[in-house]
Formats: structure tokens, sequence, C-alpha cells
């Protein structure tokens, strides 16, 4: 392997342990689900402070909680977004399907709060998975403009956990699981603007491309990270920066795009 390389994994796993002891330290904090704002007593919606855009609900990844996003959170208020709401669900959950239903369900909630029509969504890993079921097959389109996944499985990762395939939302993220083959079914029509970030260094995405979507009914644009693993995915300002720029607007679709088929489009980039 080449110098620049190891020096780079060498980077990259140092980053990962970081992270992960962030996360226990932080893991306690997020326990508790996230209240939404309260409704108003007279009914009407609750104003999103300073314009704020659409509200954006984040969704973490197996065996995580709310608080891995505390640091994209921040990210999200410097840039204007004011209401930002992390959404958990149950480590027990037995099916991705009953998670993506429940997250349905909670958007409804926030946009009732908000008066809005619309949330942006982000989701990391799993989360991410969760939120395109939502989209693709519950009739999320009609209520998610921009979803941003980071490191999700889109094709399966085939990574090596002892006994983890013991948990069966473990089984429905390895290559041609039921829920995976339905995420891969025609979806003509999907309103939903979609943006993958997947990273070169990434360990738990096997092979690391199994994290780029590929569909041709999507509008997608995939975005290459390098030198950053799994973990800092949803804590790296490098990347918060790219999620920042894809909920601004149609940005990802601007620069240099190719058609896929009929009329949609998949762009690429990078970021360091």
């Amino acid at each position: 392997m080449e110098f620049a390389k190891v020096t780079a994994l060498l980077r990259a796993t140092t980053l990962e342990a970081a992270v992960l002891t962030g996360r226990l330290v932080l893991y306690p904090s997020g326990i508790v689900p996230e209240r939404l704002a309260p409704a108003r007593p007279d009914g009407e919606p609750v104003p999103l402070g300073g314009g704020g855009g659409r509200p954006v609900v984040l969704l973490h990844g197996f065996v995580d909680n709310r608080s891995v996003f505390l640091l994209l959170r921040r990210a999200l208020a410097r840039h204007g977004r004011h209401h930002v709401v992390s959404l958990d669900y149950p480590p027990l959950t037995g099916d991705l399907r009953t998670a993506a239903e429940a997250l349905g369900r909670r958007i409804e909630a926030v946009l009732t709060r908000t008066g809005r029509t619309e949330v942006d969504l982000v989701g990391h890993s799993l989360g991410g998975l969760v939120a395109r079921y939502y989209v693709q097959c519950l009739g999320g389109d009609a209520r998610v403009r921009t979803l941003v996944t980071l490191g999700t499985p889109h094709a399966g990762t085939s990574v090596a956990a002892p006994l983890a395939d013991a948990h069966p939302l473990v089984r429905q993220m390895r290559p041609g699981s039921e829920v995976l083959r339905e995420l891969a079914a025609p979806a003509p029509g999907c309103r939903t603007r979609f943006v993958s970030f997947w990273s070169d260094l990434d360990r738990i995405m096997v092979p690391v491309e199994t994290a780029r979507l590929d569909h041709p009914d999507l509008r997608v644009h995939n975005v290459r990270v390098s030198g950053i693993g799994h973990l800092a995915l949803p804590v790296h300002p490098t990347v918060a920066t790219g999620i920042l720029a894809a909920l601004d607007g149609d940005a990802a679709e601007d620069g240099g795009t190719e058609g896929t088929s009929e009329g949609t489009a998949e762009g690429s980039s990078s970021v360091a």
C-alpha cells in the first residue's frame, strides 16, 4: 500500500477512535427522545424563528441516538436553520419498515407545528435507509424536499460483524434483502431530491461504493468524501459544509450532471 494511503488510513482510524470516544460520552444525553415544540393554545402553527427555511429532520444510525448530531445541529443553526428536530427509533425495532412508518408520523407532527408543507431530511447510515424507505415506499416524497444520506448502505453492506446478523435490522441491510429489493424497484415520479455522501475509507460500508445511491428513477447527487471514516461523517466540518450546500437548494444539480434515463440526472463530486 502506498505511503500516502497508509497515512490517510491512520489519520482516519485515529479520528474514528476519537469520535467513538465522544459518542460514548454523549450517548446518555440522547437517550431521552427529543420533544417537539408544543403547539400554541389557539391551535395555530408555531412560527419558525428568523425565517429558517424548511424544518430539518435528523435520523441517526443503528444502535445510536440523537446525540450524534450535536455538532451538525450547531452548524445548521449558525447557517439559519432554526427548526431542527432529531428523531429516534428504538434499538429493539425489528423492521426497518416500522421505523419508516414512525418517521412519517413524526414528520407530520413537525409540519403541523410549523405550518410548513415540506421538510429536509438527513439520515446517517441505517437512518438514511429508513428515510429512503419512507420517501420511496410510503409516499414521503410529498413531504421531503431533499434527503441527504451519510454512509448509508443503499446496495447493502457485507461488513463482517460477529453476531450482528442476529438483529433483524442488520439482516435488512445485507445485499439482496427484501427491503433493499423493494427500494430497487421502479419509483417513477418520485419528487424528492437525493444527495448521498459516501467515503472512500468507510469500513462499515463493504464495498465502500455501496453507500452510493444509483437508481434510474431518482434524482441523485453522489458526493465522494476522502479520508473520513463512517463514524466521522455526521460530525466532520467538511461534510457539514456539504450538507448545508445540499439543503440550500438545487446547487447539487448545478455542477455538471449526466442524464441517466427519462430525464433524470445523476451528478457526482468529491470533498476532501
